[in-house]
């Protein structure tokens, strides 16, 4: 028999340490942690934003998918997401 828990999807938050900023200028973001800072586009600042622990993967995805759907982009929102809990910036929990 499955465990409910272990069956639910997994929420995405941003890791310890790590903290989405506009940047000094104002006018962009930064992702600022332990080892420095990266400067995001917007697209990345606007995934990042919903990595606050509430949200599932295809939630996220969901949310920053433009009206027409488009099935090219959905898949860059997950190779984002993959590439950024490589990175350290975000955890799955």
């Amino acid at each position: 028999m499955k465990d409910k828990a272990a069956s639910r999807p997994s929420r995405v938050r941003l890791c310890s340490g790590r903290q989405l900023q506009k940047d000094s200028a104002g006018d962009g973001h930064i992702l600022a942690g332990p080892a420095g800072i990266v400067q995001l586009n917007e697209s990345a600042a606007a995934i990042l934003a919903l990595c606050d622990g509430t949200l599932t993967r295809e939630q996220i995805v969901t949310r920053v998918l433009p009206r027409s759907r488009d099935d090219s982009f959905a898949v860059d929102v997950r190779e984002f997401l993959t590439a950024a809990r490589r990175r350290g910036w975000i955890v799955e929990d």
